[in-house]
């Protein structure tokens, strides 16, 4: 394009002088051909505004990763929530976007949560990548897609999160053991049984919250995870768990 707006300012300025020929209007006219310059007149702007929205993903990712690599203090403090539950989210997106559509929920008046937002982090990451998981069971390689929706509220007490799936279901005879170490309904080299057992002791010895699921085979599974809105006692996060 640059190149053939240089013949025609070429062109354009000889022109002052000399009038432009048949032969030259014929030549530019065969410039512009080989410049295929009507395609480019309507695909530019469209591979531009692509472009522009990949620049803004990838801003979104990577201030997603800063806040998930970096997430502060490692003691109780009130922490923003929905912007943990978004980057959270952002991090998690190979795990989900090959399999399951992602809705938010969350509630724009939350009040900010007294928890350590790294530990918290890594919690709702590990929720997220089981209802992947779940979710992969169940389409298998058909090409369709599940969902995941992840929300959170709060009353005059507890902030509440919900990761949903429509996953196969947690198995009765597994439902007792879910929050056991080691313990994984997933096949071997996928799951190592340490993910909701760390959840439990995050959000319950941690953080003197609860974590429970709702479920039902071939339905899905929802976990639920209650904050306390005033903290307790603030054990710094290299305590055992």
């Amino acid at each position: 394009m640059i190149a053939l707006l240089e013949r025609f300012k070429a062109a354009a300025n000889g022109a002052e002088d000399v009038p432009l020929g048949k032969a030259k209007l014929e030549e530019l006219t065969m410039a512009e051909a080989d410049a295929d310059f009507e395609y480019a007149r309507e695909a530019l702007p469209t591979a531009l505004e692509r472009s522009l929205t990949g620049v803004e993903r990838v801003t979104k990712i990577v201030r997603a990763m800063k806040s998930f690599a970096h997430p502060g203090a490692d003691q109780l403090a009130p922490t923003d929530l929905k912007n943990l539950i978004e980057s959270t989210v952002m991090v998690a997106t190979n795990e989900w976007r090959y399999v399951a559509e992602v809705d938010l929920n969350v509630d724009a008046n939350l009040p900010p949560v007294p928890c350590v937002a790294g530990e918290l982090n890594q919690v709702v990451l590990n929720l997220i990548v089981n209802a992947s998981h779940a979710i992969s069971d169940v389409v298998g390689s058909s090409g369709e897609k599940g969902r995941i929706t992840v929300s959170a509220s709060s009353d005059e007490t507890h902030a509440e999160i919900r990761v949903a799936d429509s996953g196969t279901g947690i198995p009765e005879n597994a439902r007792a053991k879910v929050f056991e170490p080691f313990f994984t309904t997933k096949e071997v080299g996928k799951g190592t049984g340490q993910g909701l057992s760390m959840a439990y002791n995050c959000i319950v010895k941690r953080h003197r919250g609860t974590i429970s699921f709702e479920t039902e085979l071939g339905s899905g599974t929802t976990f639920i995870i209650r904050l306390p809105l005033v903290a307790g006692s603030q054990i710094r996060s290299g305590a055992p768990l």
